[in-house]
């Protein structure tokens, strides 16, 4: 528990504290030099990306340098191919469900919506939530957070412990149960395979996917947003049918079982 809570909190002081002072410093002399004023908003944009992708890189240096980035194959195998196709298709009916739920819970405030669009303006910022941050997260919450808790305690509460921390990560309300829900299905993913490939798979398709509906439909919140009426609850009757069978042939995948702790070991 110990290692968890510490490399989250690491992460956090480098994506919200270090890396921003270090892209801010050049950015405030740039922007006084050129203009010859401090405009908050316009430095607020100028950094954002910039910090996005320096915490992300730093944080990945942190990793690999004190040894959390496993060289086993089991962690990087990409298990069978029907595997990973369920695994696609878990995240993106599990993801379906999920917002469909915060359909319901719209009065939850979403303090980094601006945050998102100025991220979401760019091809940097959509890489780093596309593409970079998902890698990171998934080395960080499965490959390091994941495998020591499972050390420790039991599968269950290995699993909630750390999708716990998953959803207090992202801080903003309006994400920690989005994050908590899937934060579930991504630990319980790698304590059945032992492998980062179907997690970094499930999470790259599941932010990519945000990220295009984001753009595609600014206006649009949550799915119920896009789809209403009688195609809404056939789409959500079938989510939740094709969850239940893609995890049931998850489920019956040979490896992370009990007793196979020595799997999870450096």
């Amino acid at each position: 528990m110990k290692t968890a809570i510490k490399l989250v909190l690491i992460d956090l002081l480098i994506a919200q504290i270090v890396a921003p002072i270090l892209i801010m410093i050049p950015c405030t002399i740039y922007l006084f030099v050129t203009t010859g004023n401090l405009d908050k908003v316009t430095l607020t944009q100028m950094i954002m990306i910039p910090a996005q992708l320096a915490g992300q890189i730093m944080m990945g240096i942190y990793l690999w340098k004190a040894g959390y980035i496993s060289k086993k194959k089991t962690t990087w195998s990409p298990v069978s191919a029907p595997f990973l196709i369920c695994s696609g298709l878990a995240i993106l009916t599990g993801g379906f469900l999920v917002s469909a739920l915060m359909g319901l819970l719209d009065w939850i405030p979403n303090i980094m919506e601006q945050s998102f669009d100025i991220l979401q303006s760019g091809w940097g910022g959509i890489l780093a939530i596309a593409i970079i941050g998902p890698v990171l997260e998934e080395i960080l919450f499965r490959g390091a957070i994941t495998k020591a808790l499972l050390q420790q305690y039991p599968p269950t509460k290995a699993i909630l412990i750390s999708a716990l921390l998953f959803g207090v990560f992202h801080i903003n309300p309006a994400q920690i149960l989005p994050a908590f829900l899937i934060g579930m299905l991504l630990a319980w993913t790698y304590y059945k395979t032992v492998s980062l490939i179907p997690c970094i798979l499930m999470h790259v398709l599941n932010n990519s996917l945000s990220v295009y509906l984001s753009i595609k439909y600014p206006e649009a919140e949550n799915m119920d947003d896009l789809i209403n009426g009688t195609p809404y609850l056939v789409a959500l009757f079938g989510s939740v049918l094709l969850l239940i069978c893609t995890i049931s042939i998850m489920n019956s995948h040979h490896r992370g079982r009990r007793g196979h702790k020595g799997l999870y070991q450096q």
